[in-house]
């Protein structure tokens, strides 16, 4: 028997055997279960890698507890990890280990002395639970929607698969539970980084920031630690209907500090103000007279907006729009979008106002009307409307010519022009004057009629007798017609007198015989009386006496003014 001989083993002490193998014994005893300890790889096979631990026997660990993210085998033999006692040994006789395990008991170790040491952990959303989110941080770990940021976060979906660094505000090792928070984080870092901005802001500073929300009114801009407001209207020197038109959330954008309130640490910023502006030029490339292309961009009730340039605007205004069309609102000559020629007609560019015209780029129809219509000529329209003082004729699309109520009849006194004419008539009319810078023109009806006043005083003279119709009294005495449109008035002195003394009370509708005492043909005006018909019949009587008697004609005169 080749070995050890039983001579030798009667060499080896009792005692000390017992006291050798004690040891060996306890070597393997002072490995307990749920304990992390140090191992050595041994073999690597595709479903397993075996460890010695320094037990009596090996360990054997699932080969996917130590792939990599591609699927890689992360160990090779002679590499020393990190692995957790499960149990001594199996039913195989393995010592049973896990190295995941392991990896989380010290991640779990690094959470506990981070949340003592209030150190920041990084971890990856995972995805979203109820309340939050799932984050990894080596373990799964949660992370309330509160404290994901300093202000509420909408889509919590949009953060899946994004890194965060954050702080462990609790932990529960027994439970499993670890609670995270970024807000913290953040507005410890965003306190520090408000001092520092505070300490340099200015008014007139030029900082660069980012977009941090954008409202319908403006956008707010992160300038560190501090929002300031970039107002729409201090965006762009042109036209901004919306914020979103200019800026994106996260944008990076140049400001200027506008006004800075130490007090409520309010910030109104400016970006246009950083460019030029382009109306301090505005009257040198835009002389009055000349012609210039724009796009419509706004209408109102008074006129359309016209976009000369990005800032620079003029305002068409609803009468410079047509020489001849009654434009009742802009819609009916402009749309917005519309690309249009006008021509300026006035420039203040301290009130940033530019008045441009748009019918002065076409000829203007007033002007040539002259020509077409010289004064004295006859012009047919159609009457488009009835006002009090006179009647609107069309002449020709767009232009109407005015009848006055004194220019509708030599002799009918109108009280309306609707005793004339109605709206809708056709009429034939005479040219009395053109006023083109005004845009005037003024027609007359009763000119191409007679004249019956000139007729009349042509074949009536003072003395004559006529028969007239008593139509209007009043307290100075009564108009009588004689004639159909012609007046003339009897005054209260000119009554006949009755017996007693008595005046003669006239009746309207009565007519009375009178004699013409004045005629004032540039007035239109007639003088009657009826008392002196009665000097008529003194004079008949007298001139009979007289013929028969012989008495000087003298006396007549002397007995006609007695009577008068």
């Amino acid at each position: 028997m080749s070995g050890l001989s039983h001579h030798d083993d009667d060499q080896v002490d009792p005692q000390e055997y017992a006291r050798m193998l004690d040891l060996y014994d306890s070597s393997f005893r002072n490995i307990a279960e749920g304990e992390v300890v140090k191992g050595t790889v041994l073999k690597v096979s595709d479903t397993e890698v075996v460890v010695d631990v320094g037990y009596k026997s090996e360990g054997l660990i699932p080969v996917h507890e130590f792939l990599d993210e591609n699927g890689q085998v992360t160990v090779r033999p002679g590499d020393l990890v990190d692995v957790l006692l499960e149990r001594t040994e199996d039913r195989d006789g393995y010592v049973v280990l896990s190295r995941e395990k392991a990896e989380k008991m010290k991640i779990w170790d690094e959470v506990e002395k981070a949340y003592a040491e209030k150190k920041v952990v990084i971890g990856r959303v995972i995805e979203r639970i109820k309340g939050g989110l799932a984050v990894d941080i080596g373990v799964r770990a949660f992370l309330p929607g509160s404290q994901i940021d300093v202000r509420p976060v909408r889509n919590l979906d949009a953060l899946r698969g994004q890194e965060l660094r954050m702080r462990v505000i609790k932990v529960n090792k027994k439970r499993g539970n670890i609670v995270l928070s970024r807000k913290v984080l953040l507005e410890e870092e965003n306190a520090e980084k408000k001092k520092q901005t505070l300490d340099s802001l200015a008014e007139g500073k030029v900082l660069r920031g980012v977009v941090k929300n954008i409202t319908d009114y403006g956008a707010f801009i992160d300038l560190g630690g501090i929002d300031g407001l970039l107002h729409i209207t201090d965006m762009s020197w042109g036209r901004v209907s919306h914020p979103s038109e200019l800026f994106k959330v996260n944008d990076e954008v140049d400001v200027v500090v506008l006004k800075y309130d130490p007090a409520t640490e309010r910030v109104s910023l400016g970006h246009k103000q950083l460019m030029q502006d382009p109306w301090n030029d505005v009257a040198d490339r835009y002389p009055v007279g000349a012609r210039v292309r724009g796009k419509v961009v706004s209408l109102t009730d008074y006129g359309a907006f016209i976009e000369l340039e990005p800032g620079v605007e003029g305002l068409i205004h609803v009468s410079e729009m047509s020489w001849s069309k009654r434009v009742k609102h802009p819609s009916k000559i402009l749309n917005q979008g519309d690309a249009v020629e006008a021509m300026v007609l006035g420039v203040d560019a301290g009130a940033r106002r530019i008045s441009l015209g748009l019918k002065q780029v076409e000829a203007n129809p007033w002007l040539e009307l002259a020509e077409k219509y010289p004064v004295g000529s006859t012009i047919t329209g159609k009457v488009r409307n009835l006002t009090e003082f006179g009647a609107f004729v069309e002449v020709e699309e767009g232009i109407d010519g005015l009848i006055h109520i004194s220019d509708m009849s030599w002799s009918k006194r109108l009280k309306h022009p609707s005793e004339m004419l109605k709206k809708g008539d056709t009429v034939e009319a005479m040219v009395l004057n053109i006023d083109a810078d005004n845009q005037r023109l003024s027609l007359g009806l009763k000119q191409l009629q007679t004249d019956i006043w000139d007729e009349f005083f042509s074949q009536h003279h003072v003395g004559d007798t006529v028969e007239g119709k008593v139509v209007r009294l009043t307290n100075f005495g009564a108009f009588v017609e004689l004639a159909e449109g012609i007046e003339g008035l009897i005054h209260v002195s000119e009554f006949d007198e009755q017996e007693g003394g008595e005046r003669l009370e006239l009746k309207v509708d009565e007519s009375y015989q009178m004699k013409i005492i004045k005629l004032i043909p540039a007035e239109r005006k007639i003088g009657l009386s009826i008392r002196a018909l009665k000097s008529d019949d003194y004079r008949a009587d007298w001139e009979a006496y007289t013929e028969t008697t012989g008495r000087p004609e003298a006396t007549l005169g002397d007995h006609f003014k007695f009577n008068q």
